[in-house]
Parts: C-alpha cells; structure tokens; sequence
C-alpha cells in the first residue's frame, strides 16, 4: 500500500521535533564555538593575573599615590594622574563629537537615503574604514589636526588626539547603530505611518527606542577601544617623557594619556618599572571594564523599558 507524501513529511518534522534525530554537524559546531570561548577567557584571565602579579607591590602599597602622582624619573614616587586626566578628557571629546555624528549619519542611511548605487558604494566605504590600522589615523591626524589645523587644535594638543580617535572610532559607531536601526521591525515604522505620524515622528518616538539599546553597546564599546589605542597618541604627539604638563582640561597643551604612559614605562628597565607598569594597565582595565559595565546596565534598563 503505497504512503502519502504528507504522512512522511509529518513524520519526519515530528521525529525532529522530539530529537530522534542527532545533529552531529550542529553539536560539533556548537562545541568548537564553546571551546573557542572557553580558551579565549582562559588565556584573557591568565593575562590579567600575571598583570596584576607583577603590579601587586604598587596595588596594594602606594595605590593612592599612584593614582594621583604625577610623571617621576623615580620610579617609587611615579604616578599616573595626568595619564588618567589624558584619558578622561579624550573621552569626553570622542563622546561629544563621534558618537552623535555617527549615530546621525547611520539614521541618515537607514531612514532617508535612497537604496541608490552611491548610498551602496558609501556603505561599502565605511566598511573598509573600519578595519585601517590604527596608526593610518595617527598620520592623519597628524597631518591634519596636528599640523595644518594648529591654530586651531594647539598643535600636539589632547584636542588633536581626541579628535583623531573620534575619526577612528567613527566608522563603527556608524556600523554599529545601523545595524541596530536595520534590526527594528518594519512593522513598527508601519503603525506609525498608520496613524499619521511624519517619518521624523516614527524615527524619534518609536525606531530609535527600540534600537537605543544596540545603539548604546556599539557606542560604548567603540568608546572602549578608544581609550585602549595607543599607536594615534604616540603618533599625533603624545609625550611620553618626565614633563609636569597634562593638566585636567587643558586641550591644547601638551598631554599624555594611560596608552602612552603605559608605553613609556614599558621601554624603562623592567627590573624598576615592571610594578608601575602593570599596575598602570591594570588602571586602564579597570577603566574599560568599567564603562563597558556601565553599557550593559543601561541596554539592560533600556531593554526592560521597551
């Protein structure tokens, strides 16, 4: 007796659904991924301990003199405090300037620009900006900021960095706010339009909401990895000798940041600088993994919200 084409059909999506049937290629790749994850922290927890080994005699003895002395030919008396008023200050300058640019030039790109070859071919772009060296934005920065516009920026100021890191972490900003844009579902812009609301209106009150909590983990983390670079300071002229400038907002004197700083101490003798140097990335950790926890409490609340 012959057998209906539908009944092996049902069949077979019912001996899927109660897993009869085992997905060798699924659970192999889906242990490779934990495997890949699981050496990754692995090796991210080493790093860390054996930094913090190295900084515990600073850590732990003269933590607050570290933190709010200034340069020192000594390394018993050095500190980081114009490092961290660097690295704050470049912050706030990245924050002020990159991120409403590039969320503005993603909204731009996924509400009002029409899907034309040029929109494509400027997508296409951003891309690629995305993934040039680090230090490609130092030069230009340099060439630019440093040198052309120094009337302007104060030549190699804490200005001309911020900016230079703004223009590097730019690019991702835009990828990542599209992407969270793009992820809204297009039946929310609908029943805005529905009732009568301008694209303005459905992009403000109800795409952008949704998309905030995207929006905010892509900026934060460019922000991240901002404070991290160090090759766009050295290059734009970031000092990294014993000076007692640096001061917190000051924008076009000279400056350091924790990057830079870390690099200075790293070329002194490790015998004597090993501690300060460890310790003073520690700090920087610290930092990071500060304001990337502040980003996941507030996509947290944002996501709660919407």
């Amino acid at each position: 007796m012959a057998i209906a084409p539908h009944a092996l059909t049902t069949d077979a999506v019912r001996a899927r659904l109660q897993g009869r049937r085992v997905d060798t290629a699924g659970a192999v790749f889906r242990y490779a991924l934990l495997s890949g994850l699981a050496i990754t922290l692995a090796v991210l927890v080493i790093l860390i301990w054996s930094q913090v080994d190295r900084g515990s005699g600073v850590l732990t003895g003269r933590l607050g003199d570290f933190l709010t002395s200034k340069y020192s030919s000594l390394n018993s008396r050095a500190g980081i405090i114009q490092g961290i008023n660097g690295t704050i200050t470049i912050a706030l300058i990245v924050m002020v300037s990159a991120i409403p640019i590039g969320v503005g030039a993603a909204i731009y790109l996924e509400e009002y620009a029409p899907k034309t070859r040029l929109s494509r071919f400027i997508d296409v772009n951003i891309r690629n900006l995305a993934g040039v060296p680090s230090v490609v934005y130092g030069i230009l920065g340099l060439a630019i900021f440093a040198r052309t516009l120094r009337d302007v920026t104060g030549g190699a100021s804490v200005l001309t960095a911020g900016i230079t890191l703004s223009v590097l972490v730019l690019p991702i900003v835009i990828i990542t706010s599209a992407e969270a844009i793009r992820a809204v579902p297009d039946s929310i812009r609908e029943a805005g339009f529905g009732v009568g609301a301008t694209r303005w209106e459905v992009v403000r009150s109800h795409v952008l909401p949704y998309a905030l909590p995207g929006i905010l983990t892509g900026t934060v983390l460019s922000l991240a990895r901002a404070l991290g670079e160090a090759a766009p300071l050295i290059v734009v002229g970031a000092n990294t000798g014993f000076f007692t400038g640096g001061d917190f907002g000051d924008l076009t004197g000279g400056f350091q940041a924790l990057p830079s700083q870390i690099f200075q101490f790293a070329k002194l003798p490790e015998n004597r600088w090993g501690a300060n140097t460890a310790a003073a990335i520690v700090v920087l950790l610290v930092i990071v993994l500060l304001i990337n926890s502040i980003a996941i409490f507030l996509r947290n609340r944002f996501e709660k919200q919407r």
